[in-house]
Parts: structure tokens; sequence; C-alpha cells
């Protein structure tokens, strides 16, 4: 598959650096940039083609599909152009920030043909797929709780090396919208949708910004599981990423892509952890993209899952501007 990259900033040279090391998969064609300079600069490292616009990038024959790595409230303004262009889309975390957008997305899409997925490495992680086929072949129970915790540490040169992060125009959110939103992916996929949220959250480390830079919310699950989302980009020193899940006849508990904790029944699974993916993990997506895109069938994260967890990151931040309020996503 041949890719073509809009945004050359950080993401954006991650994803360069890995197409570009999928010979015989993958081939890195051009760089988009509405700066030329940033574009010629990461495409000099690739030897591939720099342009200064999407319509360039768009217009190419020899592009099959593009990679969006721009700020989050832009990502529906770049995709769906590309998919009307018969280009197959993947789109960086979250897929936007407004359901509208999200919705756009979707419905270009279908119209197209083609293929989106939503970046959400940690799905591809061996330990997530352990868990995932326990609790989908019915051995951890009757499931009754999860969790998913993001605990890090931005400092504030972070918020302040661009001026779209931390704002709701274009950032859509802070460290649930921005840094948990892959978590909460990750419990949708154990738990299955959300019936009722309700959510508190705080600018408690930061200045100069518009949203929040820790949340906690209390989740109810349509198959009456209950849950609780926690993300903090004010925990000093904090790395951590955390998701566990809990049934009647066992649980799981993975922190940082490795399985602390996990037994079914008296057995215990964790001795035998598969070793982490790590940045690897965005390889694996990108693999089973391109692999979903050549034999006709949708990539393991769809746009519909990226909407999903939009929509239990908006229906957080609803619940805590209404100070808790029990509030559903939509």
């Amino acid at each position: 598959m041949r890719f073509g990259i809009v945004g050359s900033g950080v993401i954006g040279g991650l994803h360069a650096r890995l197409i570009a090391d999928m010979a015989g998969t993958a081939e890195l064609v051009a760089v988009a940039d509405n700066d030329l300079a940033r574009a010629k600069e990461l495409a000099g490292k690739h030897g591939c083609a720099a342009l200064g616009s999407t319509q360039e990038l768009y217009a190419r024959d020899d592009v099959d599909a593009v990679v969006i790595c721009l700020p989050s409230g832009l990502h529906a303004d770049a995709a769906v152009p590309a998919l009307k262009a018969g280009k197959h889309v993947v789109v960086e975390k979250p897929i936007d920030i407004s359901l509208a957008a999200a919705d756009r997305i979707i419905a270009a899409e279908r119209e197209s043909g083609k293929s989106v997925t939503v970046i959400s490495q940690r799905r591809f992680e061996p330990s997530f797929r352990a868990v995932k086929a326990a609790v989908d072949s019915g051995e951890l129970g009757r499931l009754t709780s999860g969790t998913a915790e993001v605990t890090l540490w931005r400092p504030q040169s972070y918020y302040d090396s661009g001026g779209w992060r931390g704002t709701w125009a274009m950032d859509g959110g802070g460290a649930l919208m921005n840094q948990g939103v892959h978590v909460v992916d990750l419990l949708l996929a154990l738990l299955g949708p959300v019936e009722s949220v309700s959510a508190y959250s705080g600018l408690l480390a930061h200045e100069n910004i518009e949203v929040e830079d820790t949340v906690v919310a209390a989740i109810r699950f349509a198959n009456g599981a209950l849950g609780r989302v926690f993300a903090s980009t004010a925990a000093y020193g904090g790395a951590s990423v955390r998701v566990s899940v809990h049934g009647d006849a066992g649980h799981a508990i993975v922190d940082n892509e490795v399985p602390t904790s996990f037994r079914v029944g008296e057995e215990d699974r964790a001795q035998n952890a598969p070793a982490r993916l790590g940045p690897e993990s965005h390889r694996a997506q990108l693999t089973d993209f391109i692999a979903a895109a050549a034999e006709g069938r949708a990539p393991e994260v769809t746009s519909a899952d990226g909407r999903a967890a939009l929509a239990l990151v908006l229906a957080v931040y609803e619940s805590a501007r209404n100070g808790g309020a029990p509030t559903r996503p939509a």
C-alpha cells in the first residue's frame, strides 16, 4: 500500500518511520504540510516527495492511503476529502472532537467504499489480545466491573509548545480526550456499550489552558457492569496506563501493557504473559489496516469504534459541566 502523510509534526514523523520500515508491505510516497519547509524536512529523511497542501497529495494516483496526523479538531476536514478522492484513511486518535465530525467521516467512508481506521495501537498488544480473548470466550464469567486509568505528568511546556494544545476548539479536551481516549477505547472493547456516566473534572496543575488536566467518571455499562475512568496529566512522576476487567470467574489487570494479575478460575495466566510490543504496536495496526483493505474486510479498529470512544469522552465532559449529573453517550 502506497501512503501519504498529512502533517509533519511528532506523530507524523512516527508514522513516516513506521511506513518507511515496512518494505514490501507499505511505501511512503509523500508528506503534505501547509508548512512546506517542515514537509521537506520530514520527506528528506525518508526519500519521498514533499507537498504544500492536501489537495496535491489527494490528487496523486500513486497514493492509495493517507495517514491524518493533524490537531484533533482538523481530522474530519482532512479525512473526508481524502475518502472522496478514493483514498483509504488512517486517523490518529481521537477520530475528531465532535460527533458531527465523526459522522462526516463515517458517511464519507460508506459512500467511498474505502477503509478507515482510528489509531488505537494498544488493542494490538499481546496482553490486551489475551484478555480480550478470555472475555469473548466467557472465561471470566459474568462481567461485573472494569477500570481504565491514565496517570501521567505533562509539564506546562507541553501545553505551551503548540497553540492548539489545551484548547476546546482544536484539542477538544484535555487529559481524557488527548491521553485517556486510548484506555476508553480498550474499556469499551472489553465491556461494551455504556448506559450512563457521572463525572467530575478539574484544572489543577496547569495554567493558560482551557481544558481539564484531571478527570474521573463512574460508568454503568449496558450489560450491568460498573466501571471507572480516570485520566490525569497532573500526576508528577506518573507514567501508568492501566486497564482492568473483573468477572465472577476471573479477572485481568494490565499495567503498561503488562498483565500484573490475570486469573481464570484457579489458573494464573500472568506468569506466561507475552512480551509487550511497545512502538511496534503501531506497526501491527497499520499491518492489519493494509490487510483489511486488500481483503475487503473491516479493520480491527473501525471508525465506529472511534466514534464510540469519542461519544463516551464527550458524555464525561457533559456530566462534569453539569456537576456530575448522569449522562448517556450519544
